[in-house]
């Protein structure tokens, strides 16, 4: 099969058509990087020019979403590349009735937001470029801390309930305005549809109902992402979400690649751990998971990546393998 452009490989993996390879891609942290602004863009266009992916997915801290309420945070030499929160803004209950809705072209949101105009401008036309957003209820946990926000989701649901409608309206504002920016989707992180954070009903009432609303934003979206984080991935109850692709830790999780698919409808995006093999393994394991993946699934349906972000310090090596492992597969 003749060799197609980056756009035309994803949108053919995505429908289950047939591709010339699997297209690949992968994503970290830029510590520091992502809290300028020119810099986020310049790092950002360096990367894939040097690594040569199949699309682009914008790498921004978690930061970004909570920066303009208080929080104060720092990074702290994390392998992954995180920033430290060192101060929430939810200490007691009645600090959820101060969360209101933000202005998406100012503070952090803003910066964001010119920074990722630039990288439309400047990339490849053929390359996808998709949106990192922290669904609602991820930007809540990052306000209060894990615990908690469970504490309180649990005790004093009313009150989270109406900060998670302020964040879902600033959300989906600015996922509207990326998207008529000219993104080409987004990549919706969800950090706590999964059965070790969450039972179900708690999901249906404070994680669902802000997630769709975001995905709704990215409706004119055509390569729209869910990541499910968490060990115990709730597929059961996001088979229906509107997206074309879900990305989960397939390796190390309870789901892997060939139970997700009887799941979920769309394409998956996966094949690769992230720690053991990526980040501390050899160039040839890295290569078996790749071919493994691609064999699982039949060449259909199937984007590789890794399960998250990897860690900072992966060997180049290992990288130059995960992407040459798609153009070296023979069936």
């Amino acid at each position: 099969m003749a060799e197609i452009s980056k756009r035309e490989r994803i949108k053919a993996a995505l429908m289950g058509k047939p591709v010339d390879r699997v297209p690949v891609g992968f994503w970290r942290h830029w510590p520091g990087d992502d809290q300028d602004e020119e810099s986020l863009a310049l790092i950002t266009l360096i990367f894939q020019r040097h690594q040569d992916l199949d699309f682009i997915k914008f790498p921004v801290s978690s930061t970004y979403c909570v920066n303009d309420y208080g929080v104060k945070h720092e990074y702290q030499g994390s392998p992954g590349g995180d920033r430290v929160y060192l101060e929430r803004v939810i200490k007691e209950p009645e600090d959820w009735e101060k969360i209101e809705s933000l202005d998406i072209h100012r503070g952090a949101y803003g910066m964001y937001l010119r920074a990722f105009q630039r990288v439309i401008k400047e990339k490849p036309s053929d390359t996808p470029l998709v949106a990192t957003i922290f669904d609602p209820l991820a930007a809540a946990f990052y306000l209060a801390g894990d615990t908690l926000a469970l504490v309180h989701l649990r005790r004093f649901p009313e009150k989270v309930e109406a900060a998670l409608e302020a964040i879902s309206e600033t959300c989906a504002a600015f996922v509207r305005e990326l998207i008529a920016a000219g993104a080409d989707g987004i990549f919706l992180s969800c950090r706590a549809a999964s059965y070790d954070i969450l039972n179900e009903e708690e999901y249906q009432r404070f994680c669902r109902p802000g997630d769709l609303k975001v995905l709704k934003a990215a409706s004119e979206g055509w390569f729209n992402i869910l990541h499910l984080h968490g060990q115990y991935p709730m597929f059961d109850q996001i088979a229906d979400y509107p997206v074309q692709a879900v990305n989960w830790h397939d390796r190390t999780s309870s789901v892997d690649l060939a139970t997700a698919a009887k799941i979920f409808p769309g394409a998956l995006m996966g094949g690769v751990e992230q720690h053991r093999v990526l980040h501390r393994g050899t160039p040839a394991e890295v290569e078996a998971q790749v071919h493994d993946a691609i064999r699982q699934t039949g060449r259909k349906k199937i984007i590789i990546s890794p399960g998250c972000t990897y860690p900072v310090t992966v060997p180049h090596v290992n990288l130059r393998a995960m992407r040459k492992a798609v153009e070296n597969f023979t069936e």
